[in-house]
């Protein structure tokens, strides 16, 4: 019980900071409402949960939510001064694009699963997470990087045969075109 009053004090505390923009908008419901804003922000989230499993474009709310907010801040990052904020976000990117790979190939099997999407949503949340172990960076660390160092090489001497094979068609096709 204790555990669960510390997380919904912390919540408050998030949901009340003046610092943040959206709070004005919360306070602004709550005002007219009269409604705590602890209780709409959880009505939201149930909302958007049970729209995300019996709602219709779930597969785009979806993608919108794993790519909207994630290139908004990679734009800030490249506009930032700082290198920590580019690595973030390009350890988000290069994970995003391994998991729509793997989902490519199973989204026939997974998306018969009503709480795919929801679960997917609550993934994109994990791998975006403003904290400094997030999905991302686990996911990249124990998976993705292992495989990229073991098979980095191979992988670099098949580009590097097939940008010399394209480089002899190009030019074959020059010296055929300059004789006609």
């Amino acid at each position: 019980m204790a555990r669960i009053s510390a997380i919904k004090q912390s919540l408050e505390n998030v949901l009340n900071d003046e610092t943040k923009a959206w709070t004005k908008y919360l306070a602004k419901v709550e005002k007219k409402s009269g409604v705590d804003r602890l209780y709409i922000f959880l009505g939201i989230i149930a909302g958007s949960a049970l729209y995300l499993v019996f709602g219709a474009g779930q597969q785009l709310v979806s993608n919108v939510f794993g790519f909207l907010y994630p290139a908004y801040c990679s734009m800030k990052a490249l506009e930032s001064p700082t290198k920590d904020d580019d690595t973030k976000w390009l350890t988000y990117w290069v994970v995003f694009a391994s998991m729509t790979i793997i989902e490519f190939f199973s989204d026939c099997i997974l998306c018969w699963f009503p709480v795919y999407w929801l679960f997917k949503c609550l993934l994109y949340i994990w791998l975006m997470a403003p904290i400094e172990r997030n999905g991302s960076v686990t996911l990249y660390h124990s998976i993705i990087r292992p495989n990229f160092l073991r098979y980095h090489h191979k992988v670099d001497a098949l580009i590097n045969s097939a940008q010399d094979a394209a480089a002899k068609v190009a030019t074959s096709a020059l010296l055929t075109e300059k004789q006609d």
